[in-house]
């Protein structure tokens, strides 16, 4: 998965068993009227469930009309329960052709090498500070588990606000930390009293040619050969969804901890767009998920969404990301 374009090197492989009822038994208790779809191919599933709320505010759903579930899961049928739903749901494309990354970057994914699904429910937490961070602590530690104690280097490092790298196994160096395993695009949309979060996901998953890529390219089958597209995320689902319940409840600080040990830029250089913060040093980020940044004039913090950072060493790089 990247803003590049990759060439495939997988042969032509038949259809992809997802198991979306079995996906929808596990998920449904905790997001009640959820539906679990699978589409061959869409060009963006973020803006797929973002115009469908959005139908569903113009229809005026919003003053109480029911909302009627047709289905509840479906594999490579037409997409949908119904043209406007507010309802929490899980849209996953076998091929997404126009997705989105961070910025208006274009991202691109290839059928089966690649994982991209979003995840839409109504959330209220404490704040919204630091949701991209913790939606990838929830992947992370789902593909990459650590226990307590582990003094291993994580596979998985996080580059904030939105990337998950997989990190070399001998710690790398400063130039070649590790390459990119996927990224993390959200957004909202008012839905008559509700606000209703889209959580985009795209996952490298088999290996493809990569030579262009500024940042390199991982996949999950570095960390276990045998995961597909489908059974990724059958393993990230259900950590995902209960992640996005706690933040619901908590907000980011009860993911800092998490994020810190995986925390890719503490304690190098990076260059950030942000004018106060041209260049500095990382060092970790605040509760509210701010990324700070030690520069000659002193501490200063970084929001997510207004600028890019990247390491020094890798000023060039094309690597901010979602789906």
């Amino acid at each position: 998965m990247s803003d590049d374009t990759l060439d495939p090197i997988l042969p032509i492989q038949p259809p992809q068993h997802w198991g979306a009822e079995a996906l929808w038994q596990q998920l449904e208790p905790l997001l009640p009227g959820l539906s679990v779809e699978v589409v061959a191919r869409i060009s963006s599933t973020n803006t797929a469930l973002l115009e469908r709320a959005r139908v569903n505010v113009n229809a005026g759903l919003e003053a109480g009309e029911a909302l009627v579930q047709v289905r509840r899961s479906v594999e490579s049928g037409a997409f949908g329960r119904r043209a406007a739903d507010v309802q929490p749901c899980l849209l996953v494309a076998e091929h997404q052709t126009g997705g989105r990354g961070r910025m208006g970057r274009v991202w691109k994914a290839a059928p089966v090498a690649s994982l991209t699904f979003s995840l839409a429910l109504p959330m209220n937490p404490p704040d919204w500070s630091g949701l991209s961070l913790a939606v990838g602590v929830a992947l992370a530690d789902a593909l990459d588990p650590r226990t307590a104690g582990d003094a291993t280097p994580p596979r998985i490092g996080l580059k904030w606000p939105n990337d998950l790298w997989l990190m070399e196994a001998d710690g790398g160096t400063e130039g070649h930390i590790g390459r990119k395993l996927g990224g993390v695009l959200i957004e909202t949309v008012s839905a008559g009293p509700r606000r209703l979060a889209v959580i985009g996901i795209g996952l490298n998953v088999q290996p493809m040619h990569a030579a262009e890529l500024n940042t390199g390219y991982g996949c999950v089958q570095e960390l276990d050969p045998a995961l597909t597209a489908p059974s990724t995320l059958a393993k990230v689902a259900l950590p995902l969804v209960q992640s996005l319940l706690e933040f619901n409840r908590r907000g980011f600080a009860a993911f800092v901890d998490r994020f810190a040990a995986r925390d890719l830029l503490r304690g190098r250089a990076v260059t950030t767009t942000q004018a106060d913060v041209p260049e500095g040093v990382a060092d970790g980020v605040t509760a509210l998920g701010m990324l700070r940044v030690n520069t000659p004039a002193g501490p200063r913090e970084v929001g997510s969404g207004e600028v890019s950072v990247r390491l020094a060493s890798a000023a060039a790089d094309g690597e901010d990301a979602a789906c």
